[in-house]
C-alpha cells in the first residue's frame, strides 16, 4: 500500500506527459480574429481565476482543518486532488469538445471548466474526511470527474437549465456523490464517535479562517461565467447580499439553538457560506435586492437546522456518515436555490434571459409575445426541476457504486486507529518511536470513548 501511492500517481503524470506532447496545442496567435479583444478578455477574467485559486487552495483547505490531527493531511489531500482532478478534467473535456484535427487545443476557459470539476471532488470528499486513505480518495477523483462532465452536459446542454453559478451542477451533484460515496463504503456500519475527531479552539479558528476566505472571494466564483457587463454587475451584487445576510442569520439561529445562546464553530464555519451556494442559480437574473437577501437568509436557517435536527437523524436512522456535513452547506442551500431559480423564471421580466425572448417567426403583438413568454417560462421552470433531479439522482447513484468500489483491500483503507491522523500518510515529529504501541494506545481511547 505504501508503494501504491507513488507508483499510481507517477504513472498518471507520465501518461499525462505523453498526452499533452503529442495531442494537446495552443491557439496560434494569427488564429486569433482581435488581439485587443483577446486581450480584454484575459484582464478582465484572470482576477477572476486568481480569486477562484485562493478560494480553492487556501480557503477550502484551511476550512477542511477543523479535525484537530488532521490538518496537514487534509490541506495536503485538498491541494493534490484539485491538481489531479483538474489534469484529469483537461484530458477528458479536450477529448470530448476541444479535439481539433488531431489536437487538443487550451485555452483559459477550459482551464476554468476543468477546475470546476475539481471542484466536485474537493466537495464530495468531505463526506468521509479522515475515515480514507488517499489511494481511495484519488480513485473518487478519477470516476467523479467523468460523471460529473457528463451531467453538466445532460443539465446545462440538452435541458438547457439556468445556473451560472453551478448551484445544480457542482453543489447540489457534488454533495449527493459524496453522500453516496460514504454510504457505498460504510454501508450499514455505525462508526463510533473516534477520540480524535472532535475539534479543539486551535482547529476551529483555523477552519473559521478558511470560512473567511471563502466568503470574501466567493463573488468571483459565482459571477466569472457571466456574460460582462450588466449580468457580471448583478451577479456579484447579489452574491454579496445573500452572503452578507447570510453570515447574519447564522448567528441569530445558531445563538437560538445553542444553550445560553452561545455559537456554535460549525455552525459560523459552514452556514455563512451558504448564501453564496444558493445564489448561484439566480445570481444573474434582474430580481428586486430583498430577494436575494431574502435567499440568504434562508439558506443560512436551513443549513443551521440541519446540522442541530437533520445531521444526527440521517445518521442514526439511515446510518449515513457525512464528516464536513457537506449535506447541510450544499445539498440543503443548493436544493433550495434550484427551487428559487424554477420560481424566478416564472416572474422575473421578460429581459432577464435572452433565450425567453420570442424567435423572429413569432407575431410581435403584446399579447403574443405574452403568450409565448408564458410558455417558454413554464418550461423553463421544467427544465429547472428536471436539472435538480438528474443532479441528485444521477450523483447519488454513480456514489453508491463509487463507494463500493472503494472496499477494494487494495486501495488500502485506514485501519479504525489511524483514521483522523496524520501520522497515516507524514513523519510527525515526536511521535513514538514504537507505532504499535501508539495504535494499541489510540484503540483503548477508542475503546473508552464507545
Amino acid at each position: 500500500s505504501r508503494r501504491l501511492l507513488p507508483l499510481s500517481l507517477g504513472l498518471f503524470q507520465g501518461v499525462l506527459l505523453l498526452f499533452f506532447t503529442f495531442f494537446v496545442t495552443y491557439d496560434e496567435p494569427s488564429a486569433q480574429p482581435d488581439v485587443s479583444s483577446v486581450a480584454n478578455w484575459i484582464h478582465g477574467i484572470f482576477p477572476f481565476f486568481q480569486d477562484i485559486q485562493v478560494m480553492l487552495v487556501v480557503g477550502l483547505g484551511l476550512l477542511l482543518t477543523f479535525l484537530p490531527h488532521y490538518g496537514l493531511s487534509a490541506l495536503t489531500h485538498n491541494f493534490l486532488l484539485l491538481n489531479f482532478s483538474t489534469q484529469w478534467a483537461l484530458v477528458l473535456q479536450g477529448l470530448l469538445h476541444h479535439l481539433h484535427h488531431g489536437h487538443v487545443h487550451l485555452d483559459l476557459h477550459s482551464l476554468l471548466a476543468a477546475e470546476f470539476a475539481a471542484v466536485t471532488v474537493l466537495i464530495s470528499v468531505g463526506a468521509v474526511l479522515g475515515t480514507t486513505s488517499l489511494c481511495q480518495l484519488l480513485v473518487v477523483a478519477v470516476c467523479e470527474v467523468p460523471v460529473y462532465l457528463a451531467s453538466e452536459w445532460i443539465i446545462t446542454t440538452h435541458l438547457g437549465v439556468l445556473d451560472v453559478g453551478g448551484t445544480i451542477t457542482i453543489h447540489v451533484f457534488s454533495c449527493y456523490f459524496g453522500l453516496g460515496v460514504s454510504k457505498g463504503l460504510f454501508g450499514a456500519m455505525q462508526r463510533p464517535v473516534h477520540p480524535k475527531e472532535t475539534p479543539t479552539p486551535c482547529s476551529n479558528l483555523m477552519s473559521l479562517v478558511g470560512t473567511l476566505v471563502l466568503w470574501v472571494f466567493w463573488p468571483s466564483f459565482v459571477a466569472i461565467l457571466c456574460q460582462p457587463g450588466d449580468a457580471q454587475h448583478r451577479a456579484i451584487l447579489n452574491t454579496f447580499l445573500a452572503m452578507s445576510t447570510s453570515a447574519v442569520t447564522t448567528v441569530v439561529v445558531s445563538s437560538l439553538l445553542e444553550k445560553d445562546g452561545k455559537l456554535s464553530p460549525g455552525h459560523l464555519q459552514n452556514s455563512s457560506l451558504a448564501g453564496g451556494v444558493a445564489i448561484g442559480a439566480v445570481a444573474d437574473m434582474a430580481m428586486p435586492p430583498v430577494a436575494a437577501l431574502a435567499l440568504g437568509s434562508l439558506s443560512a436557517m436551513v443549513c443551521v437546522l440541519g446540522f442541530r435536527f437533520l445531521t444526527p437523524l440521517l445518521a442514526q436512522k439511515l446510518m449515513l456518515q457525512d464528516q464536513c456535513g457537506i449535506h447541510n452547506l450544499h445539498g440543503l442551500p443548493g436544493i433550495l436555490g434550484a427551487v428559487a431559480s424554477t420560481v424566478a423564471v416564472l416572474v422575473v421580466s421578460e429581459d432577464t434571459s435572452p433565450s425567453q425572448m420570442p424567435p423572429a417567426g413569432v407575431n410581435a403583438s403584446k399579447m403574443a409575445v405574452g403568450q409565448w413568454e408564458e410558455r417558454e417560462a413554464g418550461k423553463q421552470a421544467l427544465c429547472q426541476a428536471a436539472g435538480l433531479a438528474v443532479a441528485v439522482g444521477g450523483s447519488l447513484l454513480a456514489g453508491l457504486l463509487v463507494g463500493a468500489t472503494l472496499r477494494l483491500p487494495c486501495l488500502a483503507r485506514p485501519p479504525l486507529r489511524l483514521c483522523f491522523d496524520d501520522s497515516l500518510q507524514f513523519e510527525i515529529q515526536g511521535q513514538a518511536e514504537n507505532p504499535e504501541l501508539c495504535g494499541t494506545d489510540e484503540e483503548g481511547a477508542l475503546a473508552l470513548k464507545e
